[in-house]
């Protein structure tokens, strides 16, 4: 299966996706699965992974039901508060439909960014392991050190960097997360998303400017650990899905056949444990 292994849908009358706001205008309004059908077919993508976009279980439960009637998803990540006492207890709950292959917490925007290293937190890592649920690593350049000693003290556990982990290409900064990214290649066995970076460059990107990063993270995780993702609709304030399909064609380029298969599908099936 060719897999979308990161996409988003949100109705704005449920009321908990708080980073979503009218300045977005773009994507200031509802994506439900109808919404994606027509690019999925048109770049003949097979299934896809629903990701959070609310900090909330129940935007999680939200999205369960809407895989239940959507046969394209083929998993969701969905969110549990890791602070909360019972927060083993609820992952045990929510792993108990099949749907659910894992979970994300937005670190990202929390303010603290030793915040995963938190003792707190051990049960829920715990949990996941326990579940055989993946860990999707929602992290930017700064967390790449902390991930790194994460993933040291949980070894067993399978986790996903998303969005390569959003590195300055705006800014054209490839040096420090260049050397982070590296060393999570060669000591953890994380696979990281090739999806996100059109939203982290500028207007006039093209394929040119993403050839850096993107050839860093050929040379580093390998086709072997790269995992095909759209990010839509968020990708569409920078780039049709069309577009993003084609210029990730054009990156991948130089892979063989095998190799392709693995970063547009296999992989994600090996990272999620998708379901057919």
């Amino acid at each position: 299966m060719r897999i979308d292994a990161h996409q988003h849908f949100w109705a704005l009358a449920r009321g908990d996706y708080g980073w979503l706001t009218p300045e977005l205008a773009p994507i200031y309004r509802d994506f439900l699965p109808a919404d994606l059908t027509s690019d999925l077919t048109a770049a003949q993508i097979d299934g896809t992974v629903l990701v959070q976009a609310a900090p909330t279980v129940a935007e999680t439960t939200f999205m369960l039901s809407l895989a239940e009637d959507t046969p394209f998803i083929k998993g969701v990540v969905g969110w549990v508060d890791f602070e909360a006492p019972d927060a083993a207890e609820q992952i045990a709950t929510l792993a108990r439909n099949p749907a659910l292959v894992g979970l994300r917490p937005m670190i990202q925007d929390i303010a603290d960014p030793g915040w995963m290293l938190r003792d707190a937190l051990t049960p829920a890592f715990e949990a996941l392991i326990a579940h055989d649920l993946t860990f999707d690593a929602l992290t930017l350049p700064q967390h790449l050190g902390n991930l790194r000693r994460l993933l040291a003290r949980h070894p067993d556990m399978r986790v996903v960097i998303d969005h390569a982990s959003k590195p300055l290409i705006k800014d054209g900064v490839i040096a420090g997360w260049a050397e982070d990214m590296a060393a999570l290649a060669r000591d953890t066995t994380a696979f990281c998303k090739f999806s996100g970076m059109v939203t982290e460059a500028a207007d006039n990107w093209s394929s040119d400017t993403l050839r850096p990063y993107a050839d860093h993270l050929l040379g580093t995780f390998g086709p072997e650990r790269l995992i095909w993702g759209s990010d839509w609709p968020v990708c569409t304030l920078a780039s049709s899905y069309a577009r993003w399909v084609h210029t990730s064609t054009d990156l991948l380029g130089a892979l063989t056949a095998s190799e392709l298969k693995a970063v547009w599908g296999g992989n994600a099936a090996r990272a999620y444990n998708l379901r057919d």
